[in-house]
């Protein structure tokens, strides 16, 4: 099964607290940061990741563009992010696929939900991307310790021996 995750980007920046406190001094930070936290989200989960900016107060007919395979929408002029966030539902929704949006607007969850859409919170989405950062970070680790010397198992002892006798200079 196809899985989409949508997510209102500047809902979600207001959200969290680490990125809140960023747009207030470096929007594009903000917005940079979010980018590349969800871009590691969609490696990891499997998600195909869509990031919707409003732009509506924006001049045009919008934009799209791909970095680090996670597709960043701005809705065009008169355009809100929830509008764009629903037509994109529309277009994506079909069998085998399961689509999420990300955002905390209650009405916004409210009309995905009754779209075919899942619905998932902010905090659940900072709660499974910090999830998904300790989980990988302890795979490293446990490949790290165990895999010391990817050779040392397939070596006989008479070949072992003869390295250390190498090693020593005998």
């Amino acid at each position: 099964m196809e899985q989409y995750l949508i997510v209102d980007g500047y809902n979600i920046i207001g959200a969290w607290p680490e990125l809140s406190k960023l747009k207030d001094t470096d929007l594009e930070g903000a917005r940079d940061k979010l980018i590349h936290m969800l871009a590691e989200y969609q490696s990891f989960s499997g998600m195909k990741v869509y990031l919707v900016f409003d732009a509506y107060m924006v001049p045009g007919l919008g934009k799209s563009y791909v970095q680090s395979k996670l597709v960043v929408l701005y809705t065009k002029e008169k355009e809100t992010a929830d509008e764009r966030i629903e037509r994109l539902v529309t277009n994506l929704m079909g069998r085998r696929k399961e689509i999420f949006v990300a955002t905390s607007d209650m009405i916004e969850q409210h009309v995905i939900f009754g779209k075919g859409a899942l619905r998932l919170p902010a905090k659940e989405l900072l709660t499974k991307i910090k999830l998904g950062r300790k989980e990988i970070r302890e795979q490293i680790k446990t490949e790290h310790t165990t895999r010391r010397n990817p050779f040392e198992g397939s070596l006989s002892e008479d070949q072992k021996a003869k390295l250390e006798r190498m090693r020593r200079g005998e």
